[in-house]
């Protein structure tokens, strides 16, 4: 299997690719009101800084929404009917002239999304790993003035229209399938994993709101099939880019800052390694699994036709895990050549 990954060094508003061209978005844009941005968003409208000098945080909160709108209305434009849009963001806190408050982004954002058409699906909270002792913000041990801390990102999940439909039996879809233990662990609404960081450096990191693989990773993987393509409009240090090419997909990728762009060779050198490593992940702990399942007295229905164990589920007997082999470098980003992790391998 060969995947592509284009990378395309300009603004998202304008997005280089046809109508109904992609099957899933993942992305975390900047999040407006937090202060790291501030100059991104001014730089695109200049209203934005007047609004921040000024002190009036609800004008500069609807405009920054304003610019990010114009990306929207492209993720419209190019996803494809049964399309899914995920979108990592988080909200803001922010004292201006007109005080202490909370900004909601994955309010604006869903209200945006839904009334350009597209349909709000439940959405997953992730606790971000924090070594704060801290679990408030304010002053003082006595009521009322303190306020909770944001610990957490939304992933907004949006359908473009109906439910997709893919050609019967199509061996794309079942060999992509995930584990039963996966689908109940996944489809949670609520995501945490302690202890994993994001491997960037802290250049990069204060200049981009990269996530932890593990997110965009499963996003890919619950919601597309191998031989589709994922989008990210706002590339960064290109996490998505990465979770494709482990899943085994194609990708497009959008950044603005070249710097950001030229930074994700380094980080591509270990694609093979990491992919190879988190088939391997999650053979081994389907495996365990099963014997838990039958100590416990629970036989697992059927058996897997490329692995030597069971699974739970008829729809999960053809799944097959890749690894990427190599990845190599073209005129308008990477191409990666995959082959199937064999049983006994892991």
């Amino acid at each position: 299997m060969e995947t592509t990954h284009r990378i395309v060094t300009g603004d998202a508003r304008e997005i280089p690719l046809p109508d109904d061209s992609v099957e899933l978005v993942v992305t975390s844009p900047p999040y407006p009101m937090i202060e790291m941005w501030d100059d991104i968003f001014g730089a695109l409208d200049p209203a934005i800084a007047d609004a921040l000098a000024a002190g009036d945080g609800d004008r500069a909160f609807s405009l920054m929404h304003d610019v990010l709108d114009g990306v929207w209305a492209e993720l419209e434009r190019v996803l494809a009917p049964g399309g899914i849009a995920c979108i990592n963001v988080g909200d803001a806190t922010r004292s201006l002239s007109d005080g202490f408050r909370s900004y909601p982004n994955h309010a604006e954002i869903t209200n945006r999304l839904t009334a350009r058409g597209l349909r709000a699906l439940p959405d997953i909270l992730w606790r971000k790993p924090t070594n704060s002792g801290a679990k408030f913000m304010g002053s003082g041990m006595v009521p009322p003035n303190a306020y909770p801390t944001l610990e957490h990102e939304h992933v907004l999940i949006f359908r473009n229209g109906e439910r997709r439909r893919l050609e019967p039996g199509a061996d794309r879809r079942y060999e992509s399938a995930y584990f039963w233990e996966e689908r109940n662990e996944w489809f949670s609404d609520l995501w945490q994993f302690p202890g994993e960081v994001q491997d960037i450096g802290e250049g990069l990191r204060d200049r981009s709101g990269a996530f932890p693989l593990t997110v965009p990773y499963r996003l890919v993987s619950m919601f597309s099939v191998y031989g589709d393509t994922v989008l990210d409009p706002f590339l960064g240090t290109g996490t998505t880019t990465l979770a494709a090419m482990v899943a085994g997909r194609n990708s497009v990728g959008i950044e603005r800052d070249p710097e950001l762009v030229a930074a994700l060779d380094d980080r591509v050198a270990g694609v093979p390694e990491r992919s190879a490593s988190k088939g391997r992940e999650r053979l081994a702990a389907h495996r365990e699994w099963v014997a838990s399942r039958r100590e416990a007295g629970n036989e697992p229905g059927y058996e897997a036709e490329h692995y030597d164990f069971s699974v739970n589920t008829k729809q999960e007997r053809r799944i097959r895990l890749y690894a990427v082999d190599e990845v190599e470098s073209t005129d308008e980003g990477y191409r990666a050549r995959h082959t199937p992790i064999e049983a006994g391998t892991f």
